[in-house]
């Protein structure tokens, strides 16, 4: 089982790089945002639960999203491993997931970090926000967003780094080039 953690700040190439890995290596995509929109349209407990904290205008606490995180691993046992997007986001989340999947005889093999510099961020992100009509995708957001990855997610990245699983890779290139830099990493784990 290969267990990974893709990361990078918003703009990255994040979902497009997931979608390569999922159909070459048929791992499981893990967002928690799928993961908490899911439960909540499920109506489980956890859902439930859930709901009334984000319908406060809270953050959901770290233990539902790993209690949610349990249960996605838990209903899929025949997965060759999970993908880990938007997740952890946090040195204790970092923690907390490291501490499930030891308990599930398992663990993160390595976190691949995409490099991008951030003028090429928040192009890419104004671009899709174009397309895509997201208002929360313009510059000003944009680097609202990325000033908070620096503050509070890429500490992250030192979590894994301390347990040699950090690879980070230039995230700028044509998608093929991209994904050759991370197939070379994932291929050591196979």
């Amino acid at each position: 089982m290969i267990n990974l953690v893709l990361f990078g700040p918003p703009g990255a190439g994040k979902g497009t790089q997931s979608e390569f890995i999922i159909r070459d290596y048929r791992l499981i995509h893990l967002s928690t945002g799928n993961i908490l929109r899911a439960e909540v349209e499920a109506g489980t407990e956890l859902g439930k639960y859930a709901k009334q904290i984000m319908d406060e205008g809270k953050l959901v606490p770290d233990e539902v999203v790993i209690k949610m995180i349990s249960n996605k691993i838990d209903a899929t046992p025949e997965a060759q491993g999970f993908i880990f997007d938007g997740f952890p986001r946090t040195i204790p989340q970092a923690e907390a997931l490291d501490t499930l999947l030891l308990n599930k005889g398992t663990a993160i093999a390595c976190m691949i970090s995409l490099n991008v510099p951030e003028d090429e961020l928040v192009s890419r992100v104004v671009k899709r926000g174009e397309v895509s009509n997201r208002p929360d995708d313009n510059a000003e957001t944009v680097r609202k967003r990325l000033e908070e990855y620096q503050q509070r997610t890429l500490p992250v990245a030192s979590f894994y780094q301390s347990q040699e699983k950090l690879f980070e890779i230039d995230g700028v290139g044509s998608l093929e080039d991209i994904y050759g830099r991370i197939t070379a990493i994932l291929n050591h784990y196979i």
